[in-house]
């Protein structure tokens, strides 16, 4: 194939808002940074790393949700296993900045004093 076979003259589709912003999970200083466009293709590789992460620390964890771009159940469920696991491993667990709606489908379930603790 030739170098101009390889070119198109169309414009490229647009990227995808899950593509644009990928979900990540990053534990520095103590806070566990959970950031991007968590759905139900993503959770389940987000969960298990941040599961890793929290087996890391010892006594105290805070989730910062400020940098999720989306708000799906599936983030309230991978957020209460993490919580499960980290009272096994005796890590005081703890979350900040949670969106709005992620808080009104806390409610839903009478989970938004749980979601809302501060450190």
């Amino acid at each position: 194939m030739s170098a101009n076979a390889a070119r198109s003259t169309e414009p490229s589709a647009p990227l995808k808002p899950s593509a644009l912003s990928a979900p990540t999970v990053e534990l520095k200083e103590g806070v566990l940074w959970v950031s991007g466009a968590i759905d139900a293709h993503t959770v389940i590789a987000l969960r298990a790393e941040g599961e890793r992460l929290i087996k890391t620390v010892s006594d105290r964890l805070v989730v910062d949700l400020e940098g999720l771009s989306t708000t799906h159940s599936v983030v309230l469920s991978m957020l209460l296993c993490w919580s499960r696991l980290a009272e096994k491993q005796g890590v005081a667990l703890s979350f900040r900045e949670a969106p709005g709606r992620l808080v009104s489908l806390a409610a839903l379930s009478n989970l938004e004093d749980w979601l809302q603790s501060r450190p």
